[in-house]
């Protein structure tokens, strides 16, 4: 209530209390005579002592309405800074990601400016984009700002895990540049190295699997060390597995540890499990915790997933351990998500993962039965995505929310299905619903939506 509103009901309170003792002033003295039985005076108060409680109760609840709208405004306010931060960390990830393949394509230009951005951002990310900014300052012949740029990140970022790639990449710069620094690798040449390291791998795998702990601990390049990471991986050895775990778990820079993560899913099998879920519950790093994700999907893990999204705080890892169940066919622990999940949004996200899986037998389960309109529309939606709106004509029939049937409308649309709009066009009572599905008619390219059109222009 309003300040003004509350003023004009108390001054109304106040006139009829002083209305009613101004009668019962002016009265003389009460004659059973004339009125039959003098009235209770305590009840005349009643109804105006009731009127002031009715008021006090509702500036009560709205004040309490007030309260709740605040705290909820509140609460919008924290979530749409979390989702505006998350947004800037995956906009800086993609930033980082396009640099990395920018140099891959040899378009040194682009990944400098790339990787440019991600250190102006000052995030997690930029120790690693000083390094690859290096790197391709390098490669375009800028020598003396590759120095420069290393000097700066070893001086910002003394204690990162780049230092040592850092190191090695200023002696190759530095021998580019004329200055003759000793290299510690036998072979300068890098095809010549992998084809020496490969025979080591074949001849003698525990020298091998020895050789490549002393690289991947030491000051080689990055693209050498992702070499030898790579055929470590393919070797499958008990030593082979133990090394490949300890880079996973951080025993080098942030990318490598990555791509140890992305080879324990794709190499390690069933005895990678115990690995990957230490390094999850052990990482404060997002992009460790994603590759992880990824290589739960890829090794088909059901079970690491499923915990993931039970447990994880980070919404936005959450919902990608979700969506990699619905990618690797994880149904089953979907199915067990959503008899548990109680928020909408949390719910549509499980049924897009569904959606991702292929099991249109969810979406018509959803579309038919789920209570909240928003669930029903993102099932309806899936459905005319995935080509099943067999079962969308009799939900049509039976419903009676305007916003779920112009949903059905646009499945029909998305799945090409001019039969479905046609017979909702023919038996559609509201002019309004009906001419929805005839603008859709109007853009398809079909012979049943052209006969009906001609139809409609004869009458």
């Amino acid at each position: 209530m309003t300040v003004w509103a509350k003023n004009i009901a108390d001054g109304m309170r106040r006139s009829i209390i002083g209305g009613l003792v101004f009668g019962l002033a002016a009265t003389p003295a009460w004659s059973t005579k004339s009125f039959g039985q003098a009235p209770n005076i305590a009840s005349a108060w009643q109804e105006p002592n009731t009127l002031v409680e009715q008021e006090s109760e509702q500036d009560r609840r709205e004040r309490e309405q007030e309260k709740r709208d605040r705290e909820e405004e509140a609460r919008e306010r924290e979530q749409e800074k979390k989702e505006r931060e998350q947004e800037r960390i995956e906009r800086v990830q993609e930033m980082y990601d396009d640099g990395r393949e920018a140099l891959d394509d040899g378009k040194y230009a682009r990944a400098e400016e790339r990787f440019n951005n991600v250190i102006r951002e000052n995030g997690p990310l930029a120790d690693g984009a000083m390094y690859w900014k290096a790197y391709a300052e390098n490669q375009l012949g800028k020598r003396e700002a590759a120095l420069t740029t290393i000097a700066e990140l070893k001086k910002k970022f003394a204690t990162s895990k780049w230092k040592k790639d850092a190191e090695a990449l200023e002696i190759e710069v530095r021998n580019r540049s004329g200055q003759v620094v000793k290299v510690d690798d036998a072979a300068s040449d890098d095809d010549l190295f992998s084809l020496a390291f490969q025979g080591l791998m074949n001849n003698d795998p525990s020298a091998g699997i020895q050789k490549a702990g002393q690289i991947l601990s030491g000051s080689a390049s990055p693209k050498r060390k992702s070499k030898v990471l790579f055929v470590v991986a393919q070797n499958g050895s008990p030593e082979a597995q133990d090394l490949l775990g300890k880079i996973a778990q951080g025993q080098s820079n942030p990318e490598l540890q990555r791509k140890a993560v992305e080879y324990l899913g794709l190499f390690g099998g069933s005895r990678s499990a115990t690995t990957l879920a230490a390094i999850y519950s052990g990482s404060n790093d997002p992009g460790v915790k994603r590759g992880v994700i990824k290589s739960y999907m890829i090794s088909g893990n059901h079970a690491g997933l499923l915990k993931i999204a039970r447990e994880e705080k980070d919404e936005s890892l959450k919902r990608d351990a979700i969506r990699n169940l619905g990618l690797s066919g994880g149904q089953d622990e979907l199915q067990q998500l959503y008899k548990t999940e109680t928020s909408v949004e949390g719910r549509k996200e499980i049924l897009q993962a569904f959606f991702l899986a292929g099991d249109s037998a969810k979406m018509i389960q959803a579309a038919e039965g789920e209570k909240d309109p928003e669930l029903r529309r993102a099932a309806i939606r899936n459905l005319g995505l995935l080509g099943k709106t067999d079962v969308l004509q009799s939900i049509y029939a039976k419903e009676s929310d305007r916003g779920l049937k112009e949903e059905i409308l646009n499945a029909y649309f998305i799945s090409g299905n001019a039969k479905g709009l046609v017979a909702i066009a023919k038996s559609e009572k509201d002019p309004e619903l009906k001419k929805r599905a005839v603008e859709k008619l109007s853009l398809m390219n079909s012979k049943e939506g052209s006969d009906y059109l001609m139809e409609l222009l004869n009458k």
